[in-house]
């Protein structure tokens, strides 16, 4: 073998893997746009179940403005929010406000047996359970993908293609204790 074809045979190698690297990138880019949008339905699903359990709580004389307006306010942040980090911060917010509404329910005994109510606070706890699944697995593809980004050799392939890193989708540490207590309130 001529030491041309060698030379050859090296540099279809080595294309042949940048090709097989920047392919990995372009599938897990995907995979993040994908999951992100799996937890950007489960949020939407959650923002439009607020008003009714707003509207149900509304219903009884004896509630707390102060509360319904902080769920309506988050609610709201939520709609509003564009970034990753501003969707994140809305969902904490959210999440402390549902739970100081269920802890109110549980001072008025009406509201509590008012089957529309407990129907859109199991809906509400589906949803919780959907958006921490979805969210553990867009976290997941992206610590994959991150980590890809770094090691060596893919990092001078990332680094040409100019692929960047992303960012998780993380409860804040208060919020997560916040959120971790909230199943033991009694539905």
């Amino acid at each position: 073998m001529s030491f041309i074809n060698i030379i050859l045979l090296i540099i279809i190698a080595i294309g042949i893997y940048v090709i097989v690297i920047y392919n990995k990138f372009v599938s897990l880019r995907a995979g993040i746009d994908a999951s992100w949008s799996d937890i950007n339905v489960q949020l939407k699903r959650r923002f439009d179940l607020i008003p009714a359990l707003v509207d149900t709580v509304k219903g009884y004389k004896e509630y707390e403005a102060e509360t319904l307006e902080k769920v309506i306010q988050a609610r709201q942040q939520g709609l509003n929010a564009s970034t990753i980090e501003e969707k994140a911060e809305a969902a904490n917010m959210l999440s402390g406000a549902l739970g100081k509404l269920f802890a109110l329910a549980e001072a008025y005994p009406d509201l509590k047996a008012n089957t529309n109510f407990l129907h859109l606070q199991n809906e509400l706890s589906n949803l919780e359970d959907a958006i921490q699944n979805a969210r553990r697995y867009y976290n997941a593809i992206v610590r994959d993908y991150n980590a890809k980004l770094e090691s060596f050799p893919d990092l001078f392939v990332a680094r040409k293609f100019q692929f960047k890193p992303k960012d998780y989708f993380e409860l804040e540490e208060s919020e997560a204790a916040q959120a971790k207590k909230m199943p033991m309130i009694d539905f």
